[in-house]
């Protein structure tokens, strides 16, 4: 019977891995991956940390002056001061709001529903959502939504005046009294006043407005007509009279003043007649400037001091859904147990989210958070597609600024050295969130 044979350990040179594998092979696979990163990201990092050594033209060695305008450049500084307010509250915003709904749809049947409908703007590209949102707060309240919204909320507590470009025809009896209109001459009871305006065009008269009639003098009493003296085509019509084809001016204000006082007030009925009391004889008339008050138009979201709130909104509503869905896959692993001991002893819901949930969610919420901070650092497409070109200054970021000062301004210098600081800021965000990630590992 023959012996059997053993194989003879392999020399150290040439051991094989726990797999069965050469190191040789595997070098191999890994190397058209080595090659990518080096090419893409070991490269460009290290060329661009060279290239923020040298001036713009590239021939000349310019040490850390680069640098040094981070720091002095006004623009950048705004930058910069603009990526502070980012990473501040962008993040945390996106965050609360994700915690928020996760919870509130963990219980309610429509709740998938719900979390599609939050989650879907992730599906749009940061070009698209910024076109979207150029639209949303377009200062027109006729096309921006914000602003239509803005003006609905706004016109039912204060509405705007219906004659904000009223002013006296020829031969008017009325003069300009600071941004309203006063009669030139004093009113007596018994008598009929007449105060024709123009200006206003026949299909923004308001609803309640009727065809223009004179007024009928009443013993004791001031009355008169406020109406559109003016009719349609040459030489029709009669100056300062109400024709059958001119409207009154519906809910105008009268004032009668004396002595600089207020002494009545009357508001004009649809075919523009008012009356006022005995007590008006020998005031004169004034139509406040509350007539002629200009329409609201809303808010200038995308001005100087609203367009980074502005943009760090559209930004909340692309990515809270992001935060939302793994803040909701974390809390399908908490332990029910938990929730209903605490439920148990007496806690409130509001308590038990407060020191339960939350407390066993701060994993997830912390890995959410820093997620978000990378991501916020880098941003660019918003900021440069929903700013204007007259407050792109005041919402630039440092990475508008790299493109800016790369190619726009021919610094590629600057631009160097703010790409390498964004790498610097980002590095340590990377390295705090890579320590979690093995630390939760371990557990």
């Amino acid at each position: 019977m023959a012996a059997p044979t053993t194989t003879a350990p392999a020399p150290p040179g040439r051991r094989r891995s726990v797999t069965g594998t050469r190191r040789t092979v595997a070098a191999l696979f890994l190397l058209p991956a080595l090659v990518l990163l080096g090419a893409l990201v070991v490269y460009p990092i290290g060329y661009s940390l060279i290239r923020s050594f040298y001036n713009a033209s590239g021939d000349g060695f310019a040490g850390f002056d680069n640098y040094k305008a981070i720091f002095t450049d006004d623009g950048i500084r705004t930058a910069l001061k603009n990526n502070v307010i980012w990473v501040v509250f962008a993040p945390t915003v996106s965050t609360a709001l994700g915690l928020i709904f996760a919870v509130l749809t963990e219980r309610v049947r429509w709740g998938t529903a719900f979390k599609l409908v939050v989650f879907m703007p992730m599906a749009i590209s940061m070009l698209a959502a910024g076109i979207i949102f150029r639209l949303v707060y377009d200062q027109d309240p006729d096309k921006g939504v914000a602003n239509a919204v803005w003006v609905g909320v706004h016109d039912t507590f204060a509405q705007s005046s219906a004659f904000p470009n009223a002013h006296p025809g020829r031969e008017s009896p009325l003069k300009a009294d600071g941004g309203g209109f006063i009669t030139t001459a004093t009113v007596h009871t018994g008598r009929t006043v007449a105060l024709p305006l123009v200006g206003v065009a026949p299909d923004q008269m308001p609803d309640g407005a009727k065809k223009a009639v004179a007024a009928r003098a009443e013993p004791g009493k001031i009355t008169g007509t406020a109406w559109q003296d003016f009719t349609r085509g040459k030489g029709v019509g009669r100056l300062g009279a109400p024709d059958p084809s001119e409207l009154g001016y519906s809910g105008m204000r009268v004032e009668a003043v004396k002595d600089g006082k207020v002494v009545a007030t009357a508001k004009a009925a649809g075919d523009g007649t008012f009356t006022l009391p005995a007590a008006a004889d020998g005031a004169q008339l004034r139509l406040p400037a509350s007539n002629f008050k200009q329409p609201y138009n809303g808010v200038d979201w995308l001005g100087p001091s609203l367009v980074t709130p502005a943009v760090i909104g559209s930004y909340i509503w692309m990515w809270a859904g992001f935060a939302m869905v793994l803040i909701a896959a974390g809390l399908a692993g908490v332990p029910r147990e938990l929730l209903e001991a605490a439920r148990v002893d007496g806690a409130t819901e509001w308590q038990v989210f407060r020191k339960v949930t939350v407390p066993l969610l701060a994993p997830v919420l912390a890995v959410v958070t820093v997620t978000l901070m990378i991501n916020v650092l880098k941003v660019f497409d918003l900021v440069y597609i929903i700013a204007p070109g007259s407050s792109q200054d005041d919402a630039n970021v440092l990475a508008l600024e790299l493109y800016r000062k790369g190619f726009s301004e021919g610094q590629p210098g600057i631009a160097s050295a703010i790409a390498v600081f964004l790498l610097l800021l980002v590095i340590p965000v990377m390295w705090f969130n890579v320590r979690r990630l093995r630390r939760e590992e371990r557990r």
